[in-house]
C-alpha cells in the first residue's frame, strides 16, 4: 500500500471534503487549492486591491509589482528565456481563441490547419471555425490503437500547405503523452506555426518550452492548483511579432484619438482590459509553492497511485479502458453498464469523478461512445482516496448487475 500524501495538509479543501464524505478524483477539470493560494487572494484583498500599469499610488504600485513578479514566475516555471513571452489571459480556452483570431489574417483559402483526433473543444473549435471563416481545410490527425498521435501518417498529412499544427501535449481522455519532438520538428521543417495545448501536460512535471521548441504553449492556472479564471501563454519572440490585436482598450493602447490608435507590443497589448489581477498573483504564489516541493518525489508518487488506479481497474470484470493511459488519469467504460448510471452510484456514495464525454465529443464518438468515467489523480490523493473509489465501485456494479 503507498503511504498518505505527505502534501495532503497543505490543501484544506481535502479535509473539509473528507468531513463531508468526499472523495476528489475529478482533478483534471480542476484541482483543489493550497492553502499558499489562499494566503495570497487573502492579502491582496485585504491589504488594498488596485488596478495594475495604470496608477502612481501606493496599493497601485503594489498590486503591479506583485502582478509583474508573477509573470516572472510563470516564464521561470516553463523555463522562458523572458518573462516578457508570458501572456495572461482568462484561461486556457480564452487564450486558445487569442491565438485564433490574432494569426487568423496569415490564413487563405486552400491553406490546412492540423490538428489530432484527441484534443479538447477549447483546442478544436477555435481552429474549425478559422478554417470556416478563412476557407482552409481542417486535417485531423489519426491515433494508433495506443492512443496517441500516429507518427507515421501525422508526417504525410502535414506538408507545405499546413500553416498551423495544434496539438495536446497530454490527453484529457486519454492519459496519452503525444510524441511532440518529432511532430514539432516536422512541422517547423516546413514552415508550419505550432501551438501545444499544455492543459494537461504542465500539470505532471516541469516542461522547457526552450527545449520543446513549439511557437506557442498554452495551459490554465486552475488545472495547476492555482486559481480560476487565469490562462497563460508563452510565445516565442518571432511568433509574438506576427501576432495581432483582437480585443481592444485598457493598457494595451500606447496612443489614441478619435479615428485612429497604436498598441503596444506583447505581453500587454494583448491584455486587453483590467487583468484578472488576484488570480495572476494567486497563481505566483501557487507557482512558489509548487517550486518549494521535492519534485521527484511527487512524480514518483502520482506514478506508484497510478499504476495503483490502473491494477485496480484492471482486476475488475467487464472495465474497458480508453487507450493506454501513461498519467495521472484514466477513462473506462463497463460492458452492459451505461457510464451515466455507474457515475450516479458513484456521486451517492461520495466519489467525484467525472463521467461524459470530457469535452472531446468527436474522440468518444470514434470509440463508438456517448461517454466514460474518467478519474483523474492530484499530488494530494492517496492510496485511499482509491480504496473508497474501488469499494463504491464494487457496490455499484454489484447493485447494476
Amino acid at each position: 500500500m503507498l503511504q498518505p500524501s505527505p502534501w495532503r495538509a497543505d490543501f484544506p479543501a481535502i479535509d473539509a471534503l473528507q468531513r463531508q464524505h468526499q472523495t476528489y478524483l475529478d482533478n483534471a477539470a480542476t484541482t483543489q487549492k493550497p492553502q499558499a493560494l489562499l494566503d495570497a487572494l487573502t492579502h491582496y484583498y485585504a491589504h488594498g486591491a488596485a488596478n495594475v500599469h495604470r496608477a502612481q499610488h501606493l496599493p497601485g504600485a503594489l498590486a503591479t509589482q506583485a502582478f509583474e513578479a508573477s509573470r516572472e514566475k510563470a516564464a521561470a516555471w516553463l523555463n522562458a528565456a523572458d518573462a516578457q513571452q508570458i501572456i495572461f489571459t482568462h484561461g486556457a480556452t480564452s487564450a486558445l481563441n487569442l491565438l485564433a483570431y490574432g494569426l487568423e489574417y496569415l490564413f487563405e483559402a486552400g491553406d490546412e490547419i492540423a490538428i489530432s483526433a484527441l484534443e479538447h473543444h477549447a483546442n478544436l473549435l477555435p481552429w474549425q471555425q478559422l478554417a470556416r471563416r478563412r476557407g482552409a481545410r481542417l486535417v485531423v490527425l489519426p491515433l494508433d490503437r495506443q492512443g496517441r498521435i500516429d507518427l507515421e501518417q501525422a508526417l504525410q498529412l502535414i506538408g507545405p500547405r499546413t500553416r498551423l499544427l495544434a496539438v495536446s501535449q497530454l490527453s484529457n481522455v486519454l492519459g496519452t503523452w503525444q510524441p511532440l519532438a518529432p511532430l514539432l520538428a516536422h512541422a517547423r521543417a516546413q514552415g508550419t506555426l505550432t501551438i501545444v495545448d499544455g492543459a494537461q501536460g504542465v500539470v505532471h512535471g516541469r516542461h522547457d518550452v526552450q527545449q520543446l521548441g513549439c511557437d506557442f504553449y498554452v495551459f490554465s492556472s486552475h488545472k495547476l492548483y492555482g486559481p480560476d479564471g487565469v490562462g497563460v501563454i508563452h510565445g516565442q519572440p518571432q511568433a509574438l511579432e506576427r501576432l495581432r490585436h483582437w480585443q481592444f482598450g485598457g493598457e494595451m493602447v500606447q496612443i489614441a484619438d478619435y479615428h485612429s490608435a497604436s498598441f503596444r507590443p506583447a505581453p500587454l497589448g494583448f491584455e486587453a482590459g483590467t487583468p484578472p489581477i488576484a488570480a495572476v498573483i494567486g497563481l505566483g504564489a501557487t507557482l512558489d509553492y509548487l517550486g518549494s516541493l521535492d519534485a521527484n518525489a511527487v512524480a514518483a508518487h502520482e506514478a506508484r497511485l497510478h499504476q495503483q488506479l490502473l491494477r485496480g481497474l484492471g482486476e475488475r470484470e467487464g472495465v474497458r479502458l480508453l487507450g493506454s493511459p501513461q498519467s495521472a488519469l484514466a477513462s473506462f467504460v463497463i460492458g452492459g453498464v451505461h457510464n451515466a448510471d455507474i457515475a450516479h452510484l458513484l456521486t451517492e456514495q461520495g466519489i467525484a469523478v467525472r463521467a461524459g464525454h470530457h469535452c472531446a465529443m468527436p474522440l468518444l464518438q470514434g470509440f463508438g461512445l456517448d461517454g466514460a468515467i474518467r478519474v483523474s489523480l492530484a499530488l494530494y490523493n492517496d492510496s485511499d482516496d482509491l480504496q473508497r473509489f474501488f469499494d463504491a465501485l464494487d457496490q455499484g456494479l454489484e447493485l447494476l448487475r
